[in-house]
C-alpha cells in the first residue's frame, strides 16, 4: 500500500509492506509501533480519510486526518504517550478490542500514568475508520 499525503507541489510517499499485513491484528500493531515512534504519516496512512478518534487528552472526538495529525502535534508538545498492546479480541459485531498498557509521562520523563484501557477499533475499506477508548 502506498499513501500519498500533501498539496499539489509536496507530497510524501509512505509504503507498507501489504504482506506483513495480512489481519486487522497487524495492521493495529503496526499503527502502535508507528505511534510510539512519532510517525503521525504512517500511522495516518492505516486511518480512513474520514476517521472519527477519540481526543482521549483534551475531551471529545476529532475528524479526519488533519484533525489527527494537528491533536497528536499538540500532544506531543506537553506529553510522552507510548502505548502497547497486550491482547486483542473479536467483539460479535466485528470489531476489534485492544487491551493495552499505556504510560504517560511529562516532558522531563515524571510518570503520569500506568495503566491498562482497552481500545476499540472499527475498520472499512481494511482502513480504521473509528477508534474509541473505555476504561478496563
Amino acid at each position: 500500500m502506498t499513501g500519498f499525503l500533501g498539496t499539489t507541489k509536496n507530497y510524501l510517499k509512505i509504503e507498507f509492506d501489504m504482506s506483513n499485513l495480512q489481519s486487522e491484528k497487524e495492521l493495529i500493531k503496526q499503527a502502535y509501533r508507528a505511534f510510539n515512534k512519532r510517525n503521525i504519516e504512517a500511522v495516518l496512512t492505516l486511518m480512513h480519510p474520514n476517521v472519527h478518534w477519540p481526543n482521549g487528552w483534551e475531551g471529545g472526538y476529532i475528524n479526519g486526518h488533519a484533525e489527527v495529525r494537528e491533536y497528536w502535534k499538540r500532544q506531543w508538545k506537553e506529553i510522552n504517550p507510548v502505548v502497547k498492546p497486550v491482547s486483542f479480541t473479536e467483539r460479535k459485531d466485528g470489531r476489534i478490542e485492544v487491551l493495552v498498557q499505556q504510560i504517560v509521562k511529562d516532558l522531563e520523563g515524571k510518570e503520569l500514568f500506568n495503566g491498562f484501557v482497552k481500545h476499540v477499533y472499527t475498520f472499512k475499506n481494511e482502513l480504521v475508520i473509528k477508534m474509541e477508548i473505555q476504561n478496563s
